[in-house]
């Protein structure tokens, strides 16, 4: 961009669209902020800045034009206004746009720190060519969800390029992408890559905020993700992995963080939102307005109920979807989002939203946080009640079979209400947040004194086991029962109704060390080790999401009832190890860890295997059960136990169970 001449000042522009706006001439720049009085636009050229008040202000609207301003130009604000309670106006503090597209610079928690070298917000060329990319479109029923940070799925990576690594055209390499078709997902879902900060204390401690749930700019792709190869803009760099995921037909889903934001609790630092308008993007205490509420546990809850700050929001994510061509979101502490805020509202009636995946973790830390099963149409929810019963079902023996049924079958007494289907939850035995998968089966305590709390952090209750002998070991007693309980988990994630969620590089056999709050540590721990990936874990992974993709009856848009359907055929009958139907009592007496259950065929022509019933057999106990089989052939598809889990056996009259094992078999 050339030298500007701005010794004319500021035209006085559009109060319209919030933000920084090239239109091939100049740029529109627009700030909302209800109680300043006055707005300066400080313009950054090289080390030199200048400063131009804003001119006019429109319906709280701050805006001005400044003519022959162009893509690269470099842009922050400094805000005046009163002060009073609720108020954080610090006119010498240079704030960020909140609708910034791209932010660059270094933030520095030290106050002698130079402005110039500190975080600005970028005007950005928005033109992309997409080329023929269209969203792939997966029907709700047939998704595998995959959660997976952008840095850690391909930093050590050998078969991605070098420059490469831990970026957004790493995600995008052939060799990623050759992983992701080979396990069968249809859905990446990443970990935070809205711009964020670390906090100051883990800057002090040498850490950063690996996960990412530190968000500062709702529009702007965080910047350390980008390989930057051949000097391509960051947000290009994204688009790119979004179109090459999408040509292999996977979707691509965002986590993200609207409940607070990176400026953190009243010691936090000022850098755009606070020093903007306090009390309109937060919710403050009602005691002392110089606090703030803390719904998130993270110092600060961003205040939807206001008109401006849900537009900004709603504008965040139309922007995703319409400019970045993303497919979903899962809302990290949705129900903070929720309160006093037209925000479900809002998102129900958005036409460009209505093809978007909406996925909320459904609790946040303020009062009646714990909002599972109250999220209207068209949402799905983390299920973490599937992840607790199926973890004490297998792992600790403290959950029943009349439990696990309820999971495997969808848990409609959480989601079955105003028209939702089986895929409003979204199953998962393990996430970021917690214990990798074998982590679960190889630690009983988690080990978290790297982060430099003193093992204070982190969930206490894990519903793992260590299968002998806490983490490592040579035992080969204890390797198998790790072996079997890893598979078997696995297992009942894929058979069971709703959206399975794979933890990205648990099918690897990817360990923490024991650490279950690995938020901090981004280095070897949280990386995906491919060198010493258990590839017979990833074909029993890839194996299992195949079953699933092959029978409608592991998917069914229709909630299960036990009836006879119009050929006199039940869509599900509970079975018993003694070869019967599952009655009353046989939900409450021993045999207490084995279960079977039998999924009839869907109507002709919902799939080529309609016509084939499949049978399910589940033996958590850590002996053989003997289970007597419905009459006829039955075809092995599936031995969770054995050593060629799936070679086609035939099964007659009854089988030996493996201990810790799960059976599918299938019959015509």
């Amino acid at each position: 961009m050339g030298a500007l001449n701005l010794g004319a000042g500021l035209e006085a522009g559009q109060p319209w669209p919030l933000g920084a706006h090239w239109d091939g001439a100049g740029v529109n720049f627009t700030l909302f902020s209800a109680r300043a009085e006055r707005v300066d636009l400080c313009i950054f050229e090289g080390s030199t800045m200048r400063t131009l008040p804003l001119p006019k202000c429109t319906d709280q609207v701050w805006h001005g034009y400044l003519p022959g301003a162009s893509p690269g130009l470099s842009y922050a604000y400094r805000v005046y206004g009163p002060e009073s309670p609720g108020n954080r106006f610090a006119s010498n503090q240079l704030l960020v746009d909140p609708y910034a597209r791209e932010l660059s610079g270094n933030f520095s928690y030290d106050p002698s720190s130079s402005p110039a070298k500190g975080l600005k917000s970028c005007v950005i060329n928005a033109s992309f060519d997409w080329g023929d990319d269209a969203p792939p479109a997966i029907p709700w029923a047939d998704s595998v969800f995959y959660e997976i940070h952008v840095k850690g799925a391909t930093r050590l990576h050998p078969g991605v390029p070098e420059a490469l690594r831990g970026t957004y055209a790493g995600l995008a390499s052939p060799a990623m992408l050759k992983h992701l078709k080979r396990l069968g997902v249809t859905a990446v879902n990443l970990l935070p890559v809205h711009y964020f900060l670390d906090e100051e204390r883990l800057v002090g401690m040498g850490l950063t905020n690996y996960w990412g749930y530190n968000t500062l700019g709702f529009f702007a792709p965080e910047p350390r993700y980008a390989a930057r190869v051949g000097g391509q803009p960051v947000i290009d760099e994204f688009r790119s992995m979004v179109r090459a995921l999408h040509a292999a037909g996977i979707e691509v889903i965002l986590d993200v963080v609207f409940n607070h934001t990176a400026e953190t609790d009243e010691t936090g630092p000022t850098v755009s939102f606070r020093g903007i308008d306090n009390s309109s993007y937060y919710r403050l205490s009602g005691n002392d307005p110089n606090y703030y509420e803390n719904f998130s546990g993270c110092g600060n809850t961003f205040n939807l109920a206001h008109p401006r700050v849900l537009q900004l929001v709603m504008d965040a994510l139309r922007y995703w979807v319409g400019e970045m061509h993303v497919d979903g979101f899962r809302f990290d502490l949705a129900a903070t989002l929720t309160r006093d805020s037209g925000f479900l509202a809002a998102v129900r009636q958005d036409p460009l939203l209505a093809r978007a995946k909406m996925i909320a973790e459904p609790w946040d830390l303020g009062p009646d946080g714990y909002h599972l099963g109250r999220f209207p149409p068209g949402w799905s929810e983390w299920n973490d009640r599937f992840r607790d019963v199926t973890r004490a079902f297998w792992m600790t023996g403290e959950s029943e079979p009349a439990a696990m049924a309820q999971r495997l079958a969808g848990s409609s007494e959480v989601f079955r209400y105003s028209g939702r289907a089986p895929q409003a939850g979204v199953n998962f035995i393990t996430a970021h947040d917690g214990f990798t998968l074998l982590d679960l089966v190889s630690y009983q305590s988690k080990h978290n004194e790297l982060n430099g709390e003193n093992n204070r952090d982190g969930h206490g209750h894990n519903l793992s086991w260590n299968c002998g002998e806490e983490g490592q070991s040579n035992d080969p007693i204890v390797l198998q029962r790790r072996h079997s309980l890893q598979r078997a988990l696995l297992a009942t994630l894929f058979v069971a109704q709703g959206v399975p969620m794979l933890q990205g590089g648990d099918e690897l056999g990817r360990t923490q060390s024991g650490n279950n709050n690995a938020y901090c540590q981004d280095n070897a721990m949280t990386w995906l080790d491919w060198k010493h990936a258990d590839t017979g874990l990833i074909d029993f992974t890839a194996g299992l999401i195949g079953l699933r993709q092959r029978f409608p009856q592991l998917r069914r848009n229709n909630w299960l009832t036990g009836e006879c359907n119009v050929h006199g055929q039940r869509d599900i009958v509970w079975w018993h190890p003694g070869g019967r139907e599952m009655g009353h009592d046989d939900w409450h007496s021993p045999p207490r860890g084995a279960l079977g259950f039998i999924m009839a065929p869907l109507p002709a022509g919902d799939s080529n295997n309609a016509s084939q019933t499949l049978l399910v057999l589940i033996n958590r106990d850590a002996d053989a059960q003997t289970f007597a089989l419905p009459s006829g052939d039955w075809h092995q598809l599936c031995d969770s136990n054995a050593e060629k889990p799936f070679a086609p056996l035939l099964r007659q009259q009854t089988v030996l169970l493996a201990a810790r094992s799960v059976l599918i078999l299938s019959q015509e």
